[in-house]
């Protein structure tokens, strides 16, 4: 843009600077804008909808399991049509840490946190806070 254009967009050749605060998240390999929320707005935060219908999911179907519905993962993965692996590597998920599942319900997980991290974590929650890059490391739960 020339001077001259620059001069008309602008009262008395002032210059007018609009900032709009946005941060890159990555989410499942790929970046995201994420814009400024209003906090006092419904439904402020922005979560990451397959983490936490992965997290929902594991958690119903490990309640499944222990009310007797079902009396194998053998016998779940077949009423819902799945594999069982994928229903296995899904209940690992009931494995982790109170504030990683929190933070992933309140979408504030570590940048680039995805399933397949998750699918590997380990079982002790300060290995998990450590390898998945929470800042909650200091806190016992």
């Amino acid at each position: 843009m020339s001077e001259s254009e620059q001069r008309r967009l602008t009262a008395g050749g002032e210059y007018l600077v609009i900032t709009v605060p946005l941060q890159i998240k990555r989410r499942g390999g790929r970046k995201e804008v994420i814009a400024p929320v209003d906090p006092n707005a419904a439904g402020a935060t922005r979560t990451n909808q397959a983490l936490t219908l992965a997290v929902a999911r594991a958690h119903r179907w490990r309640q499944l399991l222990e009310e007797g519905r079902y009396t194998s993962i053998r016998e779940l993965a077949l009423a819902l049509g799945v594999d069982n692996s994928y229903v296995a590597r899904l209940l690992r998920l009931t494995l982790l840490a109170p504030d990683i599942i929190e933070a992933i319900w309140e979408g504030t997980e570590p940048d680039g946190l995805s399933l397949e991290k998750l699918y590997r974590a380990p079982v002790e929650w300060e290995e998990q806070r450590r390898l998945l890059g929470n800042g909650a490391a200091g806190q016992q739960s």
